[in-house]
């Protein structure tokens, strides 16, 4: 976690910038030493407000004007289930689950704001080859947003990189660069310290102030006829379907 600075975090004795040093405070007795010190305090005070001034007009912090959100030719949709490609799950053994009574399959949602425009996307499968009997959970969640205020680029790989904190004693996860995606892209997958009958990868894009995010979860039961993709298969095919899904989201 962060360090706070102590004192109010304005630096180690927590002054606020453009302050006069402490011990220029004048006040009490001693006549002219005590004014001459607040002067200097005062000159201190006016040089750092000067190069404070400078430094605001240097970076644009007297525009009043926002950052252009660069969305890189990515657009809003109420529906993030239509440009969502699952081809590559189709061609690896999984068929989309039918929809049961009133829960329809996939589903979606979305919401369009002046500063953040949000959309997802959940969509149920099964091994083609699973028997009636067999019990499987085998799902795709996608999500995107597109950043209309402030740029995601700083805050994306930590966000991800949190990962590898959380540690228990069956599984861990691990972070890697993944290349050809975006501006920058990355893929997170738990690792098991036991035999493991599923997956469960994590593939995040940052392309521009634009954020994608689709994520794996299988679990298959140790009796059944099909058998659970690898974390290596599964981020294969998350990759596959994040090129194709991505371009469709720029038309």
């Amino acid at each position: 976690m962060p360090s706070v600075p102590v004192g109010g975090g304005y630096g180690p004795m927590g002054m606020a910038p453009g302050a006069p040093p402490t011990g220029f405070g004048g006040g009490g007795g001693g006549g002219g030493g005590g004014g001459k010190g607040w002067l200097w305090g005062l000159g201190g005070a006016v040089v750092a407000s000067a190069v404070w001034a400078g430094v605001l007009f240097a970076t644009g912090g007297f525009d009043g004007d926002d950052a252009e959100a660069d969305l890189a030719g990515y657009r809003y949709t109420t529906n993030l289930c239509t440009p969502t490609d699952t081809q590559s799950f189709k061609d690896s053994g999984y068929q989309q689950k039918d929809g049961t009574g009133s829960t329809s399959n996939p589903q979606h949602s979305s919401s369009e704001n002046p500063a953040l425009d949000s959309m997802t996307c959940n969509i149920d499968f099964e091994p083609n080859d699973a028997s009636s009997s067999d019990y499987s959970s085998v799902w795709l969640y996608t999500t995107a947003s597109l950043h209309k205020k402030t740029d995601p680029a700083p805050e994306f790989e930590a966000q991800y990189r949190a990962y590898e904190d959380q540690k228990t004693s069956s599984y861990s996860y691990q972070v890697s660069p993944v290349s050809g995606l975006g501006d920058e892209a990355y893929v997170v997958k738990q690792e098991g310290r036991t035999s493991s009958t599923g997956a469960y990868v994590i593939l995040a894009v940052r392309d521009g102030w634009m954020t994608y995010q689709s994520t794996w979860s299988e679990y298959v039961s140790s009796s059944a006829s099909a058998t659970a993709k690898t974390p290596e298969e599964a981020t294969d095919m998350l990759k596959k379907s994040a090129k194709a899904t991505l371009e469709k989201m720029k038309r």
